[in-house]
C-alpha cells in the first residue's frame, strides 16, 4: 500500500530536481555573457582610447628623432636649400641612430639668399609631417633633400611629392605652416643662430645647452656632451666655419 505513494513521492521528487536543474542552467546561460560582458566592454574601451588619442591628437612641431626618454637633444638649425645641411642631414641622422641617449630636433631656418624656395620646402615638410607624423616629417625632408637642386634654385619643374594626401593639400592651403616656420625662424634669431646648420645642445638633466655651428663631426659631438654632462656653463661654441665645404664632414667618427 506504501508503494504507489513512494512512487509518486519519488517521481515528485525526479521532477523537483529537474525543475531546480533547469532553473539553474537557464540562470547560468542568462548570467554569463552579462558577467564577461563589462570586461570585454572594458578591454575594448580601453584599445579604442589609446587609439583614439593616437588619431585625435594633432602632429606638430618641434619634430623629434629618436628615444621621448633621450636625456640630450641635439637641434638642428636648418634650411632646406642650404648645400651644407643637405650634405650633413643624413651624417647626423646615422649619428643619431647609433646613439640611443641622444634625440634630434628639427628646426626651421630658411636663408634670405635661398628664398622662396626654402620657406616653400619647408611649408611641404610642415604638412607632411602634421598629416603623417613624426616619421613622415623626416622622411619628407630626405626627399626634399634628394630632390632639391639646391641654393635657392629648388625643386625642378614638375617635380612633386609623391601622394599628397588631402590633409596635406589642405594644411599647404593653410597659414598653420606659416606661422610654424616664422616661429622658429624667429626663436633662430634670439639664439643668435644666423647661419646653417648650427647645432643647440641641450642636457635635461642639467638643464644646459651649448651652441654649437656648423656641421659637428661625431668627437665633436661627444665631447660638447661630455662637457654638458659634467655641468659646463651654458655658451655659445662655433666648432667650425659656417662657409666650411661640405665635403668636410666626412664620415662623423663614433
Amino acid at each position: 500500500m506504501q508503494l504507489p505513494g513512494f512512487t509518486r513521492s519519488r517521481t515528485f521528487l525526479t521532477l523537483l530536481l529537474a525543475t531546480v536543474l533547469l532553473v539553474g542552467v537557464s540562470t547560468w546561460l542568462v548570467l554569463r555573457p552579462q558577467a564577461s560582458a563589462p570586461a570585454t566592454v572594458q578591454r575594448e574601451s580601453h584599445a579604442e582610447a589609446k587609439t583614439g588619442a593616437r588619431s585625435t591628437a594633432v602632429p606638430g612641431p618641434p619634430w623629434r628623432r629618436g628615444r621621448s626618454d633621450a636625456r640630450f637633444t641635439v637641434i638642428e638649425y636648418a634650411d632646406l636649400e642650404c648645400p651644407f645641411c643637405r650634405t650633413y642631414f643624413p651624417v647626423l641622422k646615422r649619428w643619431i641612430d647609433e646613439h640611443p641617449d641622444v634625440a634630434l630636433q628639427w628646426h626651421h631656418l630658411p636663408l634670405a639668399m635661398h628664398e622662396p624656395a626654402a620657406s616653400a620646402e619647408a611649408r611641404l615638410v610642415e604638412c607632411v609631417g602634421a598629416a603623417g607624423g613624426h616619421a613622415a616629417f623626416w622622411q619628407a625632408v630626405e626627399w626634399v633633400y634628394t630632390h632639391t637642386r639646391g641654393d635657392g634654385q629648388g625643386l625642378p619643374e614638375g617635380v612633386r611629392y609623391p601622394d599628397l594626401a588631402p590633409a596635406v593639400q589642405q594644411c599647404l592651403a593653410s597659414d598653420r605652416p606659416d606661422a610654424w616656420i616664422r616661429a622658429q625662424a624667429e626663436e633662430a634669431a634670439r639664439s643668435g643662430v644666423t647661419a646653417t646648420p648650427a647645432l643647440l645642445l641641450r642636457d635635461r638633466e642639467t638643464g644646459k645647452t651649448l651652441l654649437l655651428h656648423g656641421p659637428v663631426e661625431g668627437d665633436t659631438l661627444l665631447s660638447a656632451l661630455d662637457l654638458l654632462a659634467a655641468g659646463g656653463q651654458t655658451a655659445a661654441e662655433p666648432s667650425r666655419s659656417p662657409d666650411m665645404p661640405a665635403a668636410s664632414v666626412g664620415d662623423m667618427p663614433r
